[in-house]
């Protein structure tokens, strides 16, 4: 009976040691994942983007990395319009869109930063969009002049919206299509009336039965609402610095300008008013004032 009693003592004293070297490598790891931890809760220099994809060609966008180090916005200028600028972790970004009717040569970038001004070039690749040639009543075509002077009256509502600049940027550049449904390829379709050139199709149609909700794809704030001879019922969006978005042929509008609206708000209904021939949402998208495809920002 004393004999082994010195045995039981020593497994003891051995799973003890067991367990406390246990608790220390416990509390090691612990420390680690907390000092981990403090590092990624440190001074944040900017948002991570997600970006969206490149496609330096009329109607299309150029992402250029600028060479700027200052903690300050630098302001970048195309065509005398100011262009998207985001911070990615250090870095500034600009997010430049590209006019359909840009020619097919280098464009110049302006970049100012301080008391530092910049020029930078890139090219413009070519795109063939397709085209569709109808033949329509000529009262579908020929506007007459109460009509054309409402659809200019219009365009410098339109144009005036397209301006507004904000300078908190978007919450992020890829999104969500506003309603589901079937997109068209036809953001950059020429069509021809009775052999008349019209300009091409600026946004990307959706098809959606009436009375579908129109969710905001982005938080931003209503620049304004209205009926649009072409564009029917209309809702204008800034998501900042430059991003407006525009739904158009909408049934109902649910939004007043000036409200801030959450990614998801309802800003509408699908219908059919304005110039249509079916049920649908016109979705566009302008950067620097110029309407590009946003299917270069839908999230895939």
């Amino acid at each position: 009976m004393i004999g082994p009693a010195p045995v039981h003592s020593a497994l003891a004293r051995s799973a003890l040691a067991r367990s406390a070297l246990a608790r220390s490598a416990l509390a090691r790891s612990a420390l680690l994942r907390c000092a981990a931890l403090l590092l990624c809760a440190g001074p944040v220099l900017a948002l991570s983007y997600t970006l969206p994809r490149e496609s330096a060609v009329p109607g299309g966008v150029k992402i250029l990395k600028l060479d700027i180090h200052s903690a300050s916005m630098p302001y970048v200028e195309v065509d005398g319009h100011r262009a998207l600028v985001v911070q990615d972790d250090s870095s500034w970004i600009a997010i430049i869109g590209i006019p359909l009717s840009a020619p097919l040569a280098p464009r110049q970038v302006i970049v100012r930063s301080g008391d530092v001004r910049q020029e930078l070039h890139f090219t413009i690749g070519d795109k063939r969009y397709a085209s569709q040639s109808l033949e329509v009543a000529p009262g579908q075509v020929n506007l007459s002049k109460d009509d054309l002077e409402r659809v200019n009256r219009e365009k410098e509502v339109i144009e005036h919206a397209m301006s507004r600049w904000s300078n908190e940027p978007p919450e992020t550049l890829r999104m969500p299509q506003p309603v589901p449904g079937v997109r068209s390829s036809s953001f950059g379709m020429r069509r021809i009336f009775n052999g008349e050139s019209r300009n091409p199709h600026s946004g990307m149609d959706i098809a959606a039965p009436v009375g579908t909700p129109v969710r905001a794809p982005l938080a931003g704030t209503v620049i304004d609402t209205g009926e649009y001879f072409f564009n029917g019922n209309t809702v204008f969006v800034d998501h900042g610095r430059g991003m407006i978005s525009m739904y158009c042929h909408l049934s109902a509008i649910d939004v007043v300008p000036g409200q801030h609206v959450a990614a998801g708000t309802t800003l509408g209904k699908v219908g059919m008013t304005g110039r249509v021939t079916g049920p649908h949402l016109h979705w566009g998208l302008s950067l620097n004032r110029a309407w590009v495809d946003p299917e270069l920002f839908v999230a895939k």
